[in-house]
């Protein structure tokens, strides 16, 4: 990925209330392992296994391995240090295990004042409060980090059973949810993309074609990541082992530094503009983001059905996704203008590494025909009879008998697997809750309160967006987002009179697009913001500024657009 190697960047805060310093964020262990040191010559190695908090570890691709995107010199040495390295003789303050009390005391106080201080409403049965007040103290916990996540939702699964809230079966009936391991394997598509080093090259040629000019050079990486998108489901995966290196790399060549001013002069714009411009990409495809296919399955258990799923979700999103994608680059090259704006060594370098990565591998074919094959299926599955995880199995299938990955690549995959442990807990629990009647009763409430207002449902629709948005702020994962509150804002919408599938894809849309709201707002802005080229204020600052933007952009095109599709 880049000439001048890597440095690892990680995000270890445990709470989305708790900005950590840039130097705190450059020096703590690594979950995605980047290099910026120009001496390093081990680029992305796999680090040590660490308790990564909540809301990265969903999204976490902790073993990349690439190549560098200019090699470094051979006389080079590896300088770089993990902290236990420093500091071998940890004090036991630093080697205390177990739960961080202040987190856990809250987490369950919060379960113990409803279940036992917040009278029940007379509409809902006792096993459904008992669960609302297990699944909010989880919900707490995913955010407030006593434990990683998988741990928290284990606890709370425990709970629910021991307490008889739910039965064993009825506990672990999301672990065979299709939902669920289509996400799992799509971590694994992703692996294939980055040990192949197929989405670097793809990269790469957009930045030779593009690249003169740092607008172009924006534009190139952008439509990059829009075209891999479909084959590649993680905005995360994107980030980490695509782009920023590329973007770390041609940033250094122009004398662009990380956590010094000379990061405006080209840096700072590129990733804001590629963070920017993720979620857009992201809300593009159906099969773009994790989050994307659980928002479906929450709705068809809403009894909101949604035909030919792959090919409805590009229709709608295509104008007003495209209209964004479009004029993300453009608006912040204006409103956080490079100091640099023309690139010309950048096609230069880009050529030099696609010699250094020479012909197209044999895997890297395999890799093309498989992802053609997947999003293929994926588009006529439903005509063919062949549900969208039978499609990812056969994909999957195909590259661990070429030998593409094997099932080493598959086991070490720890974000996977802890995947399936956090996120089908809270599926299960959400969607005991919707058979409990605990959502209709919540959805029941608040349109209610909106029809007081003597709200239309397209000013209804509005203000739930907005909250459903802007409520992000309080969460630090997307798919712990839509876990907690995507059945329950939908049933609202449902109850306020909105058309079914608007509600349905509207947030599942505003799911992608609020990944970019701050620096702890998803995977891939972790990612990008720990890489220290854009400031804690200017995330911010530009993050509202192009949630605005996209409301904007996505309302107004959007309205003609669903109008025109007759989705209302």
């Amino acid at each position: 990925m880049e000439s001048l190697a890597l440095f690892s960047t990680t995000t270890t805060f445990t709470s989305p209330h708790r900005y950590p310093s840039r130097r705190a964020l450059l020096k703590s262990t690594p979950s995605i392992s980047l290099s910026l040191t120009p001496r390093s010559t081990n680029a992305l190695r796999s680090p040590a296994p660490s308790p990564t908090p909540f809301f990265i570890s969903p999204l976490r691709f902790s073993h990349f391995k690439t190549k560098p995107f200019l090699s470094p010199p051979k006389s080079s040495q590896n300088q770089t240090q993990t902290s236990s390295d420093k500091n071998p003789n940890p004090s036991p303050a630093a080697s205390i295990q177990g739960a961080k009390l202040l987190p856990l005391a809250i987490s369950v106080a919060v379960g113990l004042i409803v279940r036992f201080l917040v009278p029940k409403p007379v509409e809902v049965s006792l096993q459904a409060w008992q669960l609302l007040s297990i699944f909010l103290s989880t919900i707490t916990g995913l955010v407030l980090g006593p434990l990683p996540g998988g741990a928290c939702s284990f606890i709370a699964l425990t709970t629910s059973v021991v307490t008889k809230t739910l039965t064993f079966s009825a506990a672990f009936s999301a672990f065979t949810s299709d939902v669920i391991w289509l996400i799992v394997i799509s971590f694994f598509f992703a692996r294939g993309f980055v040990k192949t080093g197929l989405g670097d090259r793809i990269a790469t040629y957009f930045v030779k074609w593009l690249g003169k000019s740092t607008l172009g050079l924006s534009y190139g990486l952008t439509i990059s990541e829009t075209l891999i998108a479909p084959a590649m489901p993680s905005t995360t995966a994107r980030a980490g082992g695509v782009f920023l290196p590329i973007i770390q790399s041609l940033s250094l060549s122009s004398g662009s530094r990380p956590s010094d001013p000379s990061s405006k002069k080209l840096g700072a714009y590129l990733v804001q503009s590629q963070f920017q411009s993720a979620g857009n990409s992201s809300a593009l495809f159906l099969t773009a983001a994790a989050q994307n296919l659980l928002c479906l399955k929450l709705a068809e258990e809403l009894g909101v059905k949604i035909a030919s799923p792959w090919v409805s979700w590009f229709k709608a999103a295509s104008l007003p996704a495209i209209a964004s994608l479009l004029a993300t680059p453009f608006i912040l090259y204006k409103i956080f203008p490079p100091e640099i704006k023309d690139t010309p060594d950048a096609p230069a370098m880009a050529t030099k590494k696609l010699d250094q990565m020479g012909p197209v591998t044999r895997n890297e074919w395999v890799m093309v025909g498989t992802m053609l094959l997947a999003v293929s299926l994926w588009v006529s599955g439903d005509a063919l009879g062949i549900a969208s995880v039978v499609t990812a199995m056969i994909g999957l299938s195909i590259l661990l008998l070429l030998g593409v990955l094997d099932w080493d690549d598959c086991l070490t995959e720890k974000s996977a697997w802890d995947t399936l442990a956090w996120f089908a807990v809270l599926v299960g629990m959400a969607g005991q809750l919707t058979n409990l009647g605990i959502v209709t009763w919540m959805s029941n409430c608040v349109a209610k309160s909106l029809q007081s207002f003597s709200l239309s449902w397209p000013a209804a629709f509005c203000v739930l967006q907005a909250a459903y948005f802007f409520i992000h702020y309080l969460f630090a994962s997307q798919t712990g987002h839509v876990g907690a509150l995507y059945s329950a804002f939908l049933a609202m919408h449902l109850a306020s009179g909105v058309p079914g599938v608007l509600a349905a894809l509207a947030l599942a849309y505003n799911t992608n697009l609020f990944g970019a709201l701050t620096h702890y707002s998803s995977g891939q802005a972790a990612v990008y913001y720990g890489a220290g080229y854009i400031e804690l204020p200017d995330v911010f600052k530009v993050g509202f500024i192009m949630a605005v933007i996209n409301a904007v952009i996505w309302g107004v095109v959007g309205t003609f657009w669903w109008k025109f599709l007759g989705l209302y």
